[in-house]
């Protein structure tokens, strides 16, 4: 049993392990998607594979959708080599229920994969064709908030950011640069309508999106390098809008445990690929039940029926409430939580933190108790519904092999906005802030994270995080002991606005911090007595 088109012509044998295949004309689709594309997507990623890529093959077997989906991969190309084009653009998704049930789907959505290097003629040539079709409505993104980024961490060009913006959108080297030559080419062809859509997970990923295509479209048409009206079609929403969105489906990277699975039941050559760019693809993804993507609804093109797919389309400002409802309250602030002291307390997955009475208390407390009084309702999805799906279906899904470790990378880049901005908004509204109590327990904790100890006094590697060693220097002259020691250094910690989004001292909370990081720096054993203590006082 091979994932490609072969493998899979002898349905029955697929059928009768349980697998649902495509419900349509592959071939069918495949000509008429060649012909006149609608969604181009960038990034051929977990994500995209286990959610766009579903929805399209679920809308294809209703005859919603007549045709599917053509990926570009602009990072990676060995993605497309190695993984894409072995499998005839298939993969298996296995969806890993919370009763412990698993749902296995042959997605055969994608009919189209190309890489994004203006040094592969043909792949290049054939993504001008697409831009140039009047029948494509939607280009979408899942490339990492990263990929939108046009500068390095001192505010300098990217050098192939630098070399496009001189040498023009003929053969552009930089990711961006060869979305906007793409583009081009589309204003080229009849100022064309179209929706580019980022599906990131990242906040105003619409405006990020727009601010880099801008800048580049702006250069290039100060400089010659393309019609002076290049950059007024990218500023005129009703030629190219950039809708916002909030995306939510917990993807963790292929399992081990799935792929046993999958061999058991007789599928072949299931081996990831670890690419030379260390992306880590299989011909399987496994992802939780779940997921919601809500899309601002500006696509001057036009769009297919997409919401009877499960996708929400709405306002500007409503996307913005539910991404602040997710990100700052009701999802991401939990997975925090239970990350630092996930480490802490020695655990290897999220869902097992979730059979720990006291650690299912932290996170209850800091979502329903501590968080929702700031929560804006955006009235398409309720606060409290949605945090009683993390609680009770998500987070304790003993089958979705998601880590502490894997949670708690780049964990200074996510303190702001995951307990920031609750922080700022009691501030703001005058809220009695003594009703923080574990959020700021979490943030003591992050100082005993720092210290790289765990509650047995044994050492564990952090994850990597680009403020890890400038942190951990301030943290340095703390010891995991009992008796007294000067705690002086946290304020170093504990002030930083970059890192929380406050001076924690400024709002009050500093010193009801540095007091639980004492706690919880009191030897081995510390950290349990110090978290039992402020649950059970909740």
């Amino acid at each position: 049993m091979q994932v490609n088109e072969q493998g899979l012509a002898n349905k029955k044998q697929w059928e009768d392990k349980g697998y649902s295949l495509p419900g349509f004309d592959r071939a069918a689709v495949s000509e008429k998607t060649r012909q006149n594309p609608f969604w181009v997507h960038f990034g051929a990623g977990n994500i995209f594979r286990a959610f766009q890529a579903k929805v399209v093959q679920d809308l294809l077997n209703e005859g919603v959708l007549d045709r599917g989906l053509v990926v570009a991969e602009g990072f990676d190309y060995e993605i497309i080599e190695k993984m894409n084009h072995p499998h005839d653009d298939y993969n298996i998704l296995v969806t890993l229920k919370a009763d412990g049930s698993v749902e296995k789907t042959i997605v055969g959505s994608v009919v189209e994969s190309l890489t994004v290097d203006s040094e592969n003629d043909a792949d290049f040539t054939r993504l001008r064709e697409i831009f140039q079709k009047d029948s494509l409505q939607i280009a979408s993104f899942t490339i990492t908030e990263k990929g939108y980024s046009l500068v390095n961490g001192k505010g300098e060009l990217l050098p192939s950011v630098a070399d496009d913006m001189k040498n023009g959108p003929e053969k552009p080297q930089s990711y961006i640069g060869k979305v906007v030559s793409l583009l081009y080419t589309r204003f080229q062809s009849g100022e064309k309508p179209i929706a580019m859509v980022s599906m990131d997970n990242c906040s105003h990923n619409g405006s990020k999106l727009f601010d880099a295509v801008h800048t580049f479209a702006a250069k290039w048409s100060e400089t010659g390098l393309t019609a002076a009206s290049f950059v007024e079609y990218i500023e005129n929403p009703a030629k190219v809008s950039f809708p916002w969105s909030m995306i939510d489906k917990i993807t963790p990277r292929p399992d081990p445990s799935v792929e046993e699975l999958l061999k058991k039941d007789g599928v072949e050559e299931l081996d990831p690929v670890v690419t030379s760019k260390n992306t880590y693809v299989a011909p399987f993804v496994n992802a939780e039940e779940c997921q919601y993507l809500v899309i601002e609804d500006v696509f001057p093109n036009g769009r297919p029926q997409l919401e009877r797919g499960g996708l929400i389309f709405t306002t500007r400002e409503t996307v913005d409430k539910v991404e602040k409802m997710k990100v700052c309250t009701c999802l991401n602030p939990l997975h925090t939580a239970l990350a630092i002291f996930g480490c802490l307390l020695g655990y290897d997955l999220i869902s097992k933190e979730m059979q720990d009475v006291t650690l299912k208390k932290l996170v209850k407390e800091i979502g329903y108790t501590e968080g929702l009084p700031v929560v804006i309702n955006p009235g398409i999805l309720d606060p409290k519904e949605f945090i009683d799906t993390v609680l009770n279906v998500r987070i304790p899904n003993s089958f979705m092999p998601d880590t502490p470790q894997r949670i708690a990378t780049d964990t200074s880049q996510k303190l702001a906005i995951r307990f920031g901005e609750t922080i700022k908004a009691y501030a703001e509204r005058g809220l009695d802030k003594s009703n923080l109590v574990l959020i700021p327990l979490v943030l003591a904790g992050y100082a005993r994270y720092l210290k790289g100890i765990d509650d047995n006094g044994q050492a564990f590697e952090p994850s990597t995080d680009p403020l890890l060693a400038e942190l951990q220097a301030i943290v340095a002259p703390l010891e995991v002991k009992e008796g007294e020691q000067d705690f002086s250094c946290l304020k170093a910690l504990y002030s930083r606005a970059d890192v929380f989004g406050v001076d924690l001292y400024a709002v009050g909370l500093g010193e009801k911090i540095e007091a639980m990081a004492k706690e919880l720096f009191a030897g081995p054993g510390a950290v349990r007595k110090t978290l039992h203590k402020y649950t059970l006082a909740r």
